[in-house]
Formats: C-alpha cells, structure tokens, sequence
C-alpha cells in the first residue's frame, strides 16, 4: 500500500465540496454505517430476531469515526461486548431480573437497578483492568441487565450480531485502506 492514502483520508481531504462546513469524511462514516448497520438489520429481519439493538449504534460509530483510537479496534469491541453481555446476564439471572418484567415496560425496581449498577460497574471494571476498553459494551450490559434483551437466544443473537457487525465494519474499513489501531499489548 506504499504510496496509496487510504480511502478514508482521501475523503476526509475533499473539504469544501459539501458547503457548510462538511467535509466528504462523512459520507464515508456516513455511507459505511448505513450499510453496516443494514446488512446487520436485514439478518434480524430475515431471522425474526432482535439482530438490532442500541450499543451497535456507537459501536459503528466508532468504526468508521475513529478507526485509529484503541476502543474501535475489532479485539476491543469483541470482547468488550463478550464481557457486557456476560455481566449483564449474571445480573439478569443473580438479582432475578428474569422473574420481572423490563424496566422500560414494567418501571425500574430495586432489583432493575442493582442489576444495572453493577453490570456496568462490572463491565467497566474487567475492561479497565485487561485494558481493552470499549464504551459501547456498557450499553450492552444494561440491555440485558434490565431485561429489555431477556432470554437464551437474545443473548446468543448479541453476540451473534457483535461479531457480525465487527466483520462487517472492519472488512469494509481495511477494503478501504483504514487500518485498526495499533495494540497496547
């Protein structure tokens, strides 16, 4: 790739064109976010699933927005939503979260709010300890902590649906000449 700019800093480069202060970096952003998330979408509409669920939403975000920073790296976002979902299901089932209906629906309760304090506290801790940070999992966390995501196969399509995205967003990125950042390890 010697020689070549990236796809990404090409746009980025191209200010001017759109008026107002915006530059074409965002359609790239833009452009790669709606097919990612789509293509992502269109398995749950296929499957009957929830294959769409709030943390994708930073999480793409993050992909096409701020490739080089160490949360958008594919090894964070995977396991930061591995270690989200984990603790949000333990909290789901430890404070029997599973028995009530989801604080959306039914109103948040003691045990929504134990369950939610310490999956995130939880998930912040793991991540910040095995320095792989990836925000987008603490909503992740609270989806199933809260019990707005609440059974076995919910819970396997999230992590269905991580590994999806990532493939999907990180194939485009490197397609495009954008590379993850580099490792802290």
């Amino acid at each position: 790739m010697t020689g070549r700019i990236p796809l990404v800093e090409r746009l980025r480069s191209a200010r001017g064109r759109l008026g107002g202060g915006l530059y074409a970096g965002g359609l790239y952003a833009g452009g790669l976010s709606l097919l990612t998330v789509g293509a992502v979408g269109l398995v749950g509409l296929v499957t009957h699933l929830p294959w769409l669920f709030p943390s994708l939403g930073p999480t793409v975000m993050l992909f096409f927005e701020s490739p080089d920073q160490p949360a958008s790296r594919p090894v964070n976002t995977l396991v930061g939503h591995g270690v989200g979902l984990a603790a949000g299901v333990a909290c789901f089932y430890g404070f029997v979260v599973d028995g009530l209906q989801a604080a959306p629906v039914g109103g948040l309760t003691g045990a929504h709010l134990a369950a939610g304090a310490l999956s995130v506290a939880v998930t912040t801790f793991v991540l910040t300890r095995i320095a792989l940070p990836h925000p987008p999992a603490g909503a992740t966390t609270l989806i199933v902590s809260l019990g707005i995501l609440h059974t076995p196969v919910h819970f396997d399509t999230v992590a269905a649906a991580v590994v999806l995205l990532t493939g999907i967003g990180w194939g485009a990125n490197l397609l495009l000449g954008t590379r993850p950042a580099a490792g802290t390890d």
